[in-house]
């Protein structure tokens, strides 16, 4: 079952619970964190860029996440294999770091001795302008892109969690805006030009559980002149109402049911995520090949909290179909696909 949202409304009604769930092509529910009625150490929220074209990709993060804050930036070279994450983490933010409760409008702002950001709207655009101080090692880094092109229609989402009325995850997906400007590192300059590269939104806010495994997959990119993209995942909370999955072509939003990470796994039966995986749906209408480049992975484990994140880019070849039934050939076409398992 896929129950589709129409019309504007609350997120939350006035007992902190989902009024309600599925999904939806804008963002018609209105999320306000002083809705919340659950614990305030248990809210969620962030906002996560990835940026990229065929060498390299960034991305940016910033997630507060109410008991622990976390600004993360990462750079990623395709061409010769390589990537570097640096992230500071800050406690009892509880909300401190201010991020929009849209999407749509409102800007993110935060500075300290470390790190400067700035998520801003500018007309129908976004600028993106993140600096931070000894990124790798003594070299700093400075990003500023411009992101235009926002398609019409994108994926939202309001799931709730089984058994936890006050636990809800809404997230929005925007895949295939278009990006420019420059990102430096020490004496290494990334041109981002908007013929060839990419930007991705992965906007969020909740109230989740404390153990979850999902598995996310992203990718944009022009074929025939039209921009072309995906979302897919699963595993995180209650999706009987509706999947994350979704197909975007020039603008426009088609609606998929349960698509499946077939992800190769070494003779003792761990996953491997370097071999070339599978991506394969119940109705046939998302096939692909994925060749992947590089993992980028971390594990942090501090008893009580912990995060293993897989995330893995590389190539897609296959195939995509609209819901008009027309088919879409993909050939090389750079993405990612990754398992995160997180407590806390």
């Amino acid at each position: 079952m896929q129950h589709e949202i129409t019309q504007v409304c609350r997120l939350l009604d006035e007992k902190g619970e989902l009024l309600e769930k599925g999904f939806s092509k804008k963002m018609l529910l209105s999320y306000h964190r002083d809705n919340i009625k659950a614990g305030s150490l248990r809210i969620k929220e962030w906002d996560y860029y990835l940026i990229y074209n065929k060498n390299y990709a960034v991305a940016l993060t910033v997630a507060d996440n109410s008991y622990m804050g976390l600004i993360s930036a990462s750079v990623i070279n395709f061409s010769n294999p390589s990537e570097k994450t640096t992230s500071i983490m800050s406690f009892m933010t509880n909300g401190k770091f201010n991020l929009p409760e849209s999407s749509v409008e409102g800007d993110l702002v935060y500075e300290d001795k470390k790190v400067s950001v700035k998520f801003l709207h500018k007309r129908e655009n976004r600028q993106l302008e993140f600096n931070m101080k000894n990124f790798n090692k003594k070299e700093d880094l400075f990003v500023d892109l411009l992101l235009t092109n926002e398609p019409e229609e994108s994926m939202c989402i309001a799931t709730p969690f089984a058994g936890k009325k006050h636990h809800f995850y809404y997230n929005q997906k925007i895949v295939g805006m278009k990006a420019e400007g420059t990102v430096k590192v020490g004496e290494l300059e990334i041109k981002f030009d908007s013929a060839d590269s990419v930007a991705i939104l992965d906007w969020g806010r909740g109230v989740w559980t404390y153990k979850n495994t999902w598995y996310w997959g992203a990718g944009a990119q022009e074929i025939a002149g039209k921009m072309f993209g995906f979302n897919i995942g699963y595993g995180f909370g209650d999706t009987s109402s509706a999947t994350e999955n979704m197909v975007f072509f020039d603008g426009k939003a088609h609606k998929l049911d349960q698509v499946l990470f077939e992800i190769p796994k070494t003779e003792n039966g761990k996953d491997d995520f370097l071999k070339p995986w599978k991506f394969t749906s119940n109705d046939k209408r998302f096939e692909m090949d994925f060749e992947p480049i590089i993992n980028r992975h971390s594990n942090t484990n501090a008893i009580v909290i912990s995060s293993n994140q897989n995330q893995v880019f590389g190539k897609f070849n296959g195939f995509a179909v609209l819901d008009d039934g027309t088919k879409i050939e993909v050939k090389d076409m750079i993405g990612f696909a990754e398992k995160v398992m997180n407590k806390w």
